[in-house]
């Protein structure tokens, strides 16, 4: 385990807090939000979270909403159960310098803004090192300072002096909520009540100039923390400390927008798939839509919100998933169902779309205003970007499976949310803001999109600072992004900006998203596909941790979708579906429960999570991403057809006047032969596009009525372009074999080493097995492994090590409750033990 910025202090009284451990560990973001909510907890003002907040607050001292800081970017004393006790910062501004305020910016994490922020303090200068005189500065020694919350404070003060200090008297405390279901004894809710001194930064003004940026700091050693002391003065953030983000010069004109021509697109219907995983996870997708909420259920917010009196019901819905991002059911519901309508013709599906659409054009108010939160509710939470996205892309999803009303909902509201007063505020008051823009370039690209979509984007929410580090391949500008918290959901930023080339054809963005897909894809891509970075946990270039939950579901999905984006702008670029088939068989599937629901975090060690059914982030985009599963097999450009992923489907599309159909056959991954036959009225012209994966082994040959036409290097497409006839056909064999790849990640075992083994794009689980080491007798080295693995008699896919048949290796996206590993330890043992 990792403890970055934090602080383990000895021998010295009073003792800090020893928090006692929940769950087990860590408690993640979504754990810590769900039991707030749990609690009543009003998360726009976090009010019941804090203690000792003071009187109100004197307007003369509230500058500006500071922007959130990442949890590690603060400084902060460790945490005591007493709260008057001494503690104090000092800034050396190198010599007596002249200056006319001072302002404090504080604590301000997306869930307790204000964190931290001491009770009563003075603050003094001086030029004498040691305080033997000074002149005080600000005084609050002697009452309460009022709660800030997240705002900077500043006070004026007039002086001239070297060294600044401020010093602490009294800690402000605060709750830690505890999970939900866990029952606390009086003495335990004493324990959780701590006090601690927190801080993002202390500027020093002179005329609007801070003189103490990168100005030494030092710290009480005592019940400080000097390692720390340092990030008071840091370097300003890119676009400042505070909120408002409005760039009008963002803005281009619709008149200048040249937008690249896809060479390939999408089929938005006319696949059928014939059995098959992917058959059979969207029939599983189809029961889990229709088995967790009702109707009612998806819609109880919007009514709520348009003051309709709630239905009896037999269940209570989630305070955080459910209540506190209103809405956000009716999207995930919607994502899911919508996409699948598009491939099957479930008459109940359908109906429930069609209920859940009307019933929310039911709520719509006067302005055309459809969400299912309150309009003076858009900051509280996650609304205003994470439920504004999913109720947008769930509408969209039903306006493309053909309910038109879907369609007209979003023009409304949006005509009206285009020119709402708040914008400037969207992008850094709303808890991960960046969220939000995915709504708005989404819309652009349906039949009601309109240039104002993409322009309020440009405007309010465009990160120009952000866009250059990307395109420079930094990794700071991921894993250290410097407003909120790094996340993998900096995904739907990507994909926006994405969204905004393909409509203006500015190379910044294009370059911002090439330089993204490389350091996700070199920095953060597990083994197997998942994405290992996650709020909540510092996660480092290739720091790939086994035992902290990531990969979340949601991640990799956005992950797909940026991949299959730049594949429809780069069809023959092979290396993005190569990405999206990892993430298909070894995050989607795998943590897909059946009918059940889905998993939430890719866990490669240990244990499958056991996958909910309550409206989690994972659920939605893996609803949505299992519905569009046939979407991804084929793809269609103006010369021709390109075979992606290899699954039992059809394909039936218009080309040169007639209805074409291409029939594949296959028990991929299962069996490595793959067998395409057309069905057509009359010959045609075209170009089929075959893949030969990255992982093929060697040179893929193609036959062509049974008679080898073509060959192909791993990474590339096949290009047969021919007259074809009615029943022609095209066979081949997926060359695959394993692949062992030593981990390098973070959680090394001293003396050991671990191996990933994958068959094809598949990831392999030696399941039974956790830490106990494979040991090799006879081998020369960790490869041997593959010429010991024996294929199971009628269970495909799984291997049992002929030296030791209790080691058995199945695949990922198989396992379900037992234990597992995905990267074993193995050892050769030469001399045969």
């Amino acid at each position: 385990m990792r403890h970055e910025g934090s602080c383990e202090v000895l021998e010295r009284a009073p003792q800090p807090v020893h928090r006692p451990q929940l769950s087990g560990g860590r408690v993640n973001r979504r754990e810590f939000v769900t039991a707030a909510a749990c609690m009543g907890s009003p998360l726009s003002a976090f009010a019941d979270f804090q203690l000792n907040r003071g009187s109100a607050m004197p307007s003369g001292i509230r500058d500006e909403r500071m922007a959130p800081s990442v949890g590690w970017s603060v400084y902060k004393t460790p945490s005591f159960q007493k709260a008057d006790l001494e503690t104090w910062i000092q800034l050396d501004l190198g010599s007596p310098r002249t200056f006319d305020a001072i302002r404090l910016l504080p604590s301000n994490n997306f869930l307790s803004p204000g964190d931290g922020f001491p009770v009563r303090f003075f603050i003094e200068c001086s030029n004498d090192p040691m305080f033997h005189e000074g002149q005080r500065l600000v005084d609050y020694s002697l009452r309460d300072h009022p709660f800030p919350e997240d705002w900077i404070m500043k006070y004026p003060c007039g002086a001239q002096a070297r060294y600044v200090r401020l010093t602490v008297t009294r800690l402000r405390a605060k709750v830690i909520p505890p999970l939900i279901g866990l029952q606390l004894s009086e003495e335990m809710k004493h324990l959780l009540q701590v006090h601690l001194f927190a801080l993002s930064r202390v500027e020093v003004l002179a005329h609007g100039v801070d003189l103490a940026i990168l100005r030494p700091v030092t710290a009480d050693p005592t019940f400080g923390d000097p390692r720390q002391a340092q990030q008071l003065t840091r370097v300003p953030r890119p676009q400042g400390e505070g909120v408002l983000t409005d760039y009008a010069v963002n803005v281009t004109a619709e008149s200048t927008w040249r937008g690249p021509t896809p060479l390939a697109r999408s089929p938005l219907s006319g696949v059928a798939l014939h059995g098959g995983l992917f058959n059979r996870a969207l029939e599983d997708n189809v029961r889990y839509l229709l088995q967790s909420y009702t109707v009612d259920d998806l819609l109880l917010q919007f009514r709520e919100r348009a003051g309709q009196s709630r239905p009896p019901s037999s269940r209570t819905p989630d305070p955080f998933w459910e209540e506190d991002l209103g809405g956000s059911n009716a999207g995930r519901f919607l994502m899911g169902a919508g996409n699948t309508l598009r491939w099957l013709n479930h008459v109940e599906l359908r109906k429930r779309v069609d209920e859940v659409v009307r019933g929310i054009s039911d709520c719509k108010q006067s302005n055309g205003y459809v969400m299912g939160y309150p309009e003076d509710t858009f900051f509280v939470s996650e609304r205003g970007a994470y439920v504004r996205s999913w109720t947008t892309l769930g509408l969209i999803a039903a306006g493309t499976a053909g309910f038109e009303l879907a369609f007209q909902l979003l023009r409304g509201y949006y005509d009206w949310f285009n020119d709402r007063p708040y914008l400037a505020q969207a992008l850094r008051r709303c808890i991960q803001g960046g969220q939000g823009m995915i709504a708005n370039t989404s819309l652009y690209f349906t039949p009601v999109g309109r240039a104002a979509d993409l322009q309020v984007v440009q405007r309010y929410f465009q990160e120009n600072y952000w866009l250059e580090a990307l395109a420079r391949d930094r990794p700071d500008a991921i894993w250290q992004y410097p407003y909120d918290r790094p996340h993998a959901y900096l995904l739907t930023d990507v994909l926006a900006y994405l969204d905004l080339y393909r409509a203006t054809g500015e190379e910044r963005y294009r370059n911002a998203v090439r330089g993204a897909w490389a350091l996700f894809h070199d920095n953060w891509e597990n083994v197997g596909g998942s994405i290992s970075i996650i709020e909540g946990i510092r996660c480092p270039p290739k720091s790939h941790f086994l035992y902290e939950r990531l990969g979340e579901t949601c991640a990799s999905a956005f992950w797909m979708l940026l991949n299959h984006q730049l594949h429809l702008l780069s069809p023959k670029e092979e290396k993005y579906v190569n990405e999206i088939e990892k993430s298909v068989y070894n995050v989607l599937l795998a943590n897909q429960g059946g009918a059940t629901g889905f998993r939430y975090h890719t866990q490669l060690v240990g244990r499958k999570e056991a996958p909910t059914h309550s409206n989690t982030c994972c659920e939605g985009q893996g609803t949505r991403l299992v519905g569009s599963l046939p979407e991804f097999i084929f793809s269609i450009a103006d010369e021709g057809i390109f075979v992606n992923l290899f699954e039992a489907s059809t394909l039936a599309v218009r080309w040169a006047g007639q209805e074409i159909r291409l029939e594949m056959v296959t028990r991929f991954p299962l069996e490595d032969g793959v067998h395409m036959k057309w069905r057509l009225a009359a010959p045609v012209s075209l170009t089929l596009y075959i893949r030969v994966p990255s992982w093929a082994s060697q040179e893929m040959g193609i036959d062509v009525n049974g008679e080898r036409v073509a060959s192909g290097s791993p990474g590339s497409y096949v290009a047969l372009e021919r007259d074809w006839h009615d029943s022609d056909t095209v066979s081949f064999t997926l060359p695959r074999d394993f692949r062992l790849s030593k981990y390098v990640g973070a959680d090394q075992i001293e003396g050991q080493s671990r191996y990933a083994l994958e068959y094809g794009p598949v990831l392999m689980a030696a399941v039974d097995q956790v830490e106990a080491p494979i040991n090799l007798p006879g081998a020369r080295g960790p490869n041997d492994i593959v010429g010991m693995l024996t294929p199971v008699k009628d269970q495909p896919l799984h291997f049992t090590l002929s030296i030791d048949g209790s080691v058995r290796f199945v695949p990922y996206f198989e396992v379900s409750t037992e234990f597992f590993t995905c990267l074993p330890i193995i050892r050769a043992s030469p001399l045969g033990f």
